[in-house]
């Protein structure tokens, strides 16, 4: 049987209503669909790697798509149905439309005879290199659905990561745009209007009001041009950052940081550890593992030193000094493997090393938010406050010349 993906216009109320069906042939999916009350407008095959004409076939899912794909998936298989059963099942339970033509292109694929990671490899936009590389393990091991459920849960644990970094940094974002706009707010009307009346006055203004005029006058007549200029500026930034050279200069860089250093490496390091526990876990071999997990590892210059230290376990040297020779990741990973090889316990080794970085990440991010919320709170509240005293200043020297 194949998939096929219809639009269609339902006898009963005329309405339209577009879908996945299987069926034999081109002949049988029209005949099924008219058994249904459906009269199809459009019907086409599903062919490997064809994510739907009307879908932009360059995104693929979600992480929270692939991770309950995953979840449900494994459990299909552990009760016992097949993989082209478990798929059916999958298909039926998607709710995005693109969903059900990638597992029914998928479906199709071992429906002629590949097999699962064959089928998945033909959908590289959907399916990563680490999840089909997990998926090869768990079939030549036999052990399809513990190793899809493992790998569930590290999909799940990294979706929760970044959730947690990314709502950290939500309250600051806010302060941030909010302070910024009352300032500018009252730099380009309240400030004009207050001073205006002592100008007139021809009174000599003090040394902090005539700076605070100096600046309002410059950002209500440069201030398109400076946002227009930034813009620019950061279209230019984005075209920079293609370059590979570029982009491995500016992760070096991130890691000099003194505090957002910190952070890239922790980040990384907890997604190398975490990538390498399930590949080893799974049966993948450690050279193949390494290969595939620095895919993962979003830092230029660090993942040049995992491919590296590949080299040298190729050459015969140990996981733990094939990393720790170029100094950069963090002592206690490489103490955590070295430990894990020695006591032949690498993948738990692994997943500790995991969690550590990543504690270590999420309890520096909250500090870090938690200190960054008031920090700007009270930035902002001293530039207001200069702001008042430039406009209260003038007014203080009036008084005294009325006495």
């Amino acid at each position: 049987m194949a998939g096929f993906r219809y639009d269609a216009v339902r006898a009963a109320d005329g309405k339209s209503q577009s879908g996945v069906i299987e069926a034999d042939n081109l002949r049988a999916a029209r005949a099924s669909l008219r058994e249904q009350g459906l009269w199809p407008t459009d019907l086409a095959e599903i062919t490997a790697g064809d994510a739907g004409p009307k879908v932009d076939r360059r995104r693929g899912l979600n992480t929270a798509q692939l991770a309950l794909f995953t979840r449900q998936f494994s459990t299909l298989l552990d009760a016992g149905l097949t993989i082209e059963q478990g798929l059916s099942v999958a298909i039926e339970q998607a709710e995005q439309a693109r969903e059900r033509d990638v597992l029914a292109a998928v479906r199709s694929e071992i429906l002629a005879g590949s097999s699962l990671s064959a089928a998945l490899a033909r959908q590289p936009k959907v399916f990563p290199e680490l999840y089909r590389t997990v998926v090869r393990a768990a079939e030549e091991s036999g052990k399809s659905a513990a190793v899809l459920g493992r790998l569930a849960d590290y999909i799940e644990a990294r979706q929760a990561l970044a959730s947690k970094v990314g709502l950290a940094f939500v309250y600051p974002a806010v302060v941030l745009v909010v302070s910024l706009l009352v300032i500018i707010g009252m730099l380009t009307w309240v400030v004009p209007q207050m001073v205006t009346v002592f100008q007139s006055a021809k009174q000599t203004l003090p040394l902090l009001t005539r700076a605070l005029l100096a600046v309002s006058g410059g950002l209500k007549e440069w201030g398109v041009i400076g946002a227009i200029g930034l813009g620019v500026l950061g279209v230019v930034a984005e075209r920079a950052l293609r370059y590979e050279s570029v982009r491995r200069q500016v992760d070096g860089m991130l890691l000099k940081l003194p505090l957002f250093g910190r952070f890239e490496r922790a980040a990384n390091t907890a997604r190398l550890a975490s990538t390498l526990a399930i590949l080893t876990g799974s049966g993948v071999p450690l050279l193949n593992a390494m290969n595939a997990a620095a895919g993962v590892v979003s830092n230029r210059v660090l993942r040049e030193v995992v491919h590296e230290a590949a080299k040298d376990v190729r050459e015969g040297a140990t996981l733990s000094s094939a990393l720790g020779r170029a100094k950069v990741f963090p002592p206690v990973l490489v103490h955590l493997i070295a430990s894990g090889e020695a006591s032949g316990r690498l993948e738990t080794m692994l997943d500790k090393a995991a969690q550590q970085q990543t504690g270590e990440l999420e309890a520096r991010v909250s500090t870090f938010t938690s200190l960054l919320g008031p920090l700007m709170v009270l930035a902002m509240g001293g530039v207001v406050l200069l702001i008042v005293l430039a406009i209260l200043l003038p007014v203080f020297e009036m008084n005294q010349m009325v006495k």
